[in-house]
């Protein structure tokens, strides 16, 4: 199908764009499935569509990604904040006939929450609320959701799980107050997502993905919601230019099915600093590549601890490297396969790479979940100019004798911080750091 023309015009210095925000009353409500379908709809009409995450979150961009056939970038402002996203907004609305943002949890739900980003950027709210169990309840739910707090640029509600057409009537006459009917969709299990501890599968773990979304796309066609929305302006601003701090430099990241947890965005800003990437496998490669830093970021290696600690190879290769002095950042996952032990969800021990006394086990409830910020004061920066923004989400806890060289802090009253480790060369903490927040110490941490 040749690509549609382009939707969007130019207001003075400001495009607009056809843009929706997609918010739920709660998680498990089908937000990213329709976020995806909907974004696979208009990408297969040869639409340029760029999809993007509120709040933290490794996994639901992997699937919007997968159905705009775009990268897919953050949005949180407090972690990236609102700079950050202005100018990526900007950058998509250049672009973009369609600009979608998922939100996070409920759409009130939080600090900042989602209404916060849809009221900041001006956007239209799609609400998609889980029908299947209620009638005339669903128009107050979205009454609630549409008038809590100051009004949004405009309210629509998608109701999903419906059972028939009499059900979906009685859930549109329920709407009151100017809200605005998106259409039902019926149970489907063949399009629903699979689930895990940490929450959905990656995009590369679902081979019928695309099989998945297509039939999705194909039932929201005809409603409504399937229309491309309207136009709205979306704020003008330029990415400032960073210093080639890490110019010369190769950093080596790990990505393989046990360290997936990589934002664009932090791959992105190595770049700009000037850095040369190249990317490895813990769990198939026998050696590092050559480079001058190192980042282990998060992932599942409690999934494949056996194939980590069969690795002899690999770990060997990480021992000599923090022997070597090379400056290692390990988050979450990444750490966890740094330990001497790492106790899977079953019970069974592994030995790791031993660069961290201690074991890390596996719980069967969520340990931690939250933003962060770290401040590490190694890096050779003044203080105030040293803070690191991201959070952590993690079902497994740690037990080592090691001192924690720092502690990172929480914006939430009463939060906890999470540890931060320094063991020569090596930095790593349960936080997934935001690069963007913070180029300058980032660079300073990778030896720039």
């Amino acid at each position: 199908m040749p690509p549609s023309p382009p939707v969007h015009t130019l207001v003075g210095d400001v495009p607009r764009v056809p843009a929706l925000f997609v918010a739920a009353p709660a998680s498990g409500q089908g937000k990213t499935t329709v976020t995806a379908a909907l974004a696979r709809l208009h990408a297969r009409q040869g639409r340029r569509v760029r999809v993007f995450k509120t709040g933290p979150d490794f996994l639901d961009p992997t699937l919007l990604a997968a159905a705009s056939g775009a990268p897919v970038h953050n949005i949180d402002l407090w972690m990236t904040g609102e700079a950050d996203a202005r100018v990526r907004l900007a950058a998509a609305a250049r672009d973009a006939d369609l600009i979608l943002v998922e939100g996070v949890m409920g759409l009130h739900d939080g600090t900042p929450s989602g209404a916060d980003v849809a009221r900041l950027f001006d956007l239209p709210v799609l609400a998609v609320i889980q029908a299947g169990a209620m009638a005339q309840t669903f128009g107050a739910i979205a009454h609630g959701l549409a008038s809590y707090g100051a009004p949004f640029r405009a309210m629509h509600v998608l109701a999903n799980g419906v059972g028939t057409e009499r059900h979906a009537t009685m859930l549109r006459e329920s709407l009151r107050g100017g809200i605005e009917w998106a259409g039902a969709l019926a149970r489907d299990a063949a399009a629903s997502l699979p689930e895990r501890h940490l929450g959905l599968f990656s995009a590369d773990e679902l081979p019928d993905l695309l099989t998945r979304l297509d039939r999705l796309a194909d039932a929201l066609a005809p409603l409504p919601v399937g229309r491309l929305p309207d136009p709205v302006p979306i704020c003008a601003a330029a990415a400032p230019s960073l210093p080639p701090l890490l110019a010369g430099r190769r950093i080596a990241i790990a990505r393989d099915d046990a360290f997936r947890f990589i934002y664009p965005a932090n791959v992105d800003t190595l770049a700009a600093l000037g850095a040369d990437i190249a990317w490895f496998s813990p769990l198939r490669d026998t050696a590092l590549p050559a480079c001058d830093a190192l980042w282990l970021p998060g992932g599942y290696p409690e999934l494949h601890a056996a194939t980590l600690a069969a690795n002899q190879p690999m770990l060997q290769s990480l021992r000599d490297a923090h022997a070597a002095g090379v400056p290692m950042l390990a988050e979450c996952g990444g750490m966890m396969a740094l330990f001497d032990t790492l106790v899977d969800r079953e019970g069974k021990a592994h030995p790791m790479a031993g660069l961290l006394p201690g074991t890390v086990t596996m719980q069967a409830r969520l340990a931690a979940i939250g933003h962060q910020a770290v401040v590490l004061p190694w890096t050779g920066l003044p203080v105030e100019d040293n803070e690191i923004r991201g959070h952590t989400f993690h079902y497994s806890t740690t037990a080592s004798e090691l001192a924690p060289a720092a502690t990172a802090t929480s914006p939430r009253p009463g939060g906890k911080g999470e540890a931060v480790y320094r063991r020569g060369s090596l930095t790593a903490s349960y936080v997934h750091g935001y690069f963007p927040s913070n180029p300058a110490a980032i660079a300073a941490l990778f030896g720039g």
